[in-house]
C-alpha cells in the first residue's frame, strides 16, 4: 500500500553507509512493520530491527538501497493510551516534515526527519511501560500529552521539536462550564483516522505483523533473533 506524503517519516530508505547522500533510486522491496508503540512484542522486534537488522543492511552492498523499512502505526483500541502514545508519534512526523520542508537540501532533509521518526519511535517503545493502562490511569488525558510532549524533546534534543509544539498538537481543549461537549479531537486526529483506515484495507489484526512487497509473511514473528533476520534477507532481497 502507498504511503501518504504526510507520513514521510515512517519511510525508511537504508542506503550503504558509505555512500555520500541518500539514494536516487526507488528501492525494488518494501518491508512493513504494523506496530503498536504499548505492545511489548512491537518493541522486541523493533529493537531487533534496529539493532541488528537495520546495521546488517547499511553495511551490505548487495542489501543496502534495494529494500525500504515503513513503519504502519497499528494502534490497539483495548489499550486506551495506545492512540495517545500514536498521536505523539504523528504530532512529532509532522514536525519534523514541517522542518524539513524548509530546507534547502530536500532529499537529504525528508531522510534525517525518517531517521529523527525511527528515534523517536525508538524511545516510545523503550519508555512503553509508563504509558501501560496501569501508568496513566490516574492522570487526565492532556497530563498523559504532556508527558509525551516531554519525552520527545527529550528524545530528539537539539531543538528540533520542542516540548510546546508537540503538545500544542495533542492537547484536548476543555469546553465552557456548563456548555455542551464537542468531540472535535486534537489536531491529529485527521491523521489517526487515516492511520486506521490503512490498517483496515489491509485486515491486519495482530501487532507485530510484517508485510514483504505487500504480502503477509506469517513467519516472521517478535522472536527472531537476528541471525534468523540476516538469513531470510539474504534469501529475499535479491
Amino acid at each position: 500500500m502507498a504511503l501518504p506524503p504526510k507520513f514521510g517519516g515512517h519511510r525508511l530508505v537504508i542506503t550503504d553507509a558509505t555512500a555520500s547522500g541518500p539514494s536516487a533510486n526507488e528501492p525494488l522491496h518494501t518491508l512493513e512493520f504494523y506496530l503498536d508503540y504499548v505492545c511489548p512484542f512491537s518493541a522486541k522486534l523493533f529493537k531487533t530491527l534496529t539493532t541488528t537488522v537495520i546495521p546488517h543492511i547499511r553495511s551490505n552492498p548487495a542489501l543496502a538501497g534495494r529494500v525500504q523499512l515503513i513503519l504502519r502505526q497499528q494502534i490497539q483500541p483495548w489499550h486506551p493510551s495506545s492512540t495517545l502514545v500514536h498521536e505523539a508519534a504523528l504530532a512529532v512526523n509532522r514536525l519534523l516534515l514541517q522542518r524539513a520542508s524548509s530546507s534547502g537540501d530536500a532529499a537529504a532533509a525528508a531522510a534525517a526527519a525518517a531517521e529523527q521518526f525511527w528515534t523517536f519511535s525508538g524511545a516510545l517503545f523503550a519508555r512503553q511501560t509508563a504509558f501501560f493502562d496501569e501508568a496513566v490511569a490516574r492522570e487526565t488525558r492532556n497530563e498523559t500529552y504532556r508527558r509525551l510532549a516531554r519525552l520527545a524533546a527529550e528524545a530528539l534534543g537539539d531543538g528540533l521539536v520542542s516540548e510546546a509544539d508537540v503538545y500544542g498538537l495533542l492537547e484536548v481543549r476543555e469546553g465552557e462550564v456548563g456548555g455542551e461537549g464537542k468531540n472535535a479531537g486534537n489536531a491529529v486526529t485527521a491523521d489517526v483516522k487515516t492511520v486506521v483506515k490503512m490498517a483496515r484495507l489491509t485486515g491486519v489484526h495482530v501487532s507485530p505483523t510484517v508485510l514483504f512487497n505487500g504480502v503477509v509473511v506469517g513467519e516472521i514473528s517478535s522472536g527472531w533473533t537476528g541471525e534468523q533476520w540476516i538469513e531470510w534477507l539474504g534469501k529475499n532481497i535479491v
